[in-house]
């Protein structure tokens, strides 16, 4: 394995404003529609694309350039009460739909993204941080793994019968985790 990529001092990580909701939601969705074997629907891709009601209903993040070009976007869920907190369980926090502008994948900021949501269950004191991903997004898998989530397959699902969903879950009370030590 390599060193993993250092993060990028010229990428900023910031709530996403209300004019920037289409872009971000086209950032998403062309994110997702690079993924090998197209297991998308239009359905699906309309709900990644409503960055408008995910702001909502929880917390979108977006990453972003000097210029405030939009490089990527994840949606951080603090909590069992939001309409995103898919199998989500008390007490812990979530990710959902994070997307890097395949023109900038590989220079970190799918890391930078992971880490802000990490601190941010920290923030809010959850006893853990909860994500599902498809088995075609190894190289978010290779991420997960790299910042301590693992792998509960008990908790995995299928939204619909061709699309399996792996859970992963960090435990932030873990020593080395940013729990107590």
């Amino acid at each position: 394995m390599g060193a993993p990529a250092e993060q990028d001092p010229l990428v900023t990580i910031r709530p996403v404003r209300p004019g920037e909701h289409e872009g971000a939601g086209a950032l998403v969705v062309a994110a997702y529609a690079a993924l090998p074997g197209g297991h998308s629907s239009p359905d699906y891709e309309r709900e990644l694309a409503d960055v408008a009601r995910r702001s909502k209903e929880a917390e979108v993040l977006v990453a972003v350039d000097p210029d405030d070009t939009l490089l990527g976007c994840v949606t951080f869920v603090p909590d069992t009460t939001s309409p995103w907190a898919e199998l989500v369980e008390e007490g812990e926090s979530a990710i959902r739909m994070l997307a890097v502008d395949p023109a900038s994948q590989g220079r970190g900021i799918g890391r930078q993204l992971l880490r802000i949501c990490i601190d941010r269950a920290r923030e809010r004191g959850s006893v853990g941080l909860f994500l599902h991903s498809t088995p075609w997004m190894a190289a978010a898998h290779h991420l997960y793994e790299q910042a301590g989530f693992v792998r509960v397959p008990e908790r995995d699902w299928r939204p619909v019968p061709d699309v399996p969903l792996m859970a992963y879950r960090l435990d932030l009370m873990a020593p080395g985790r940013g729990g107590p030590a």
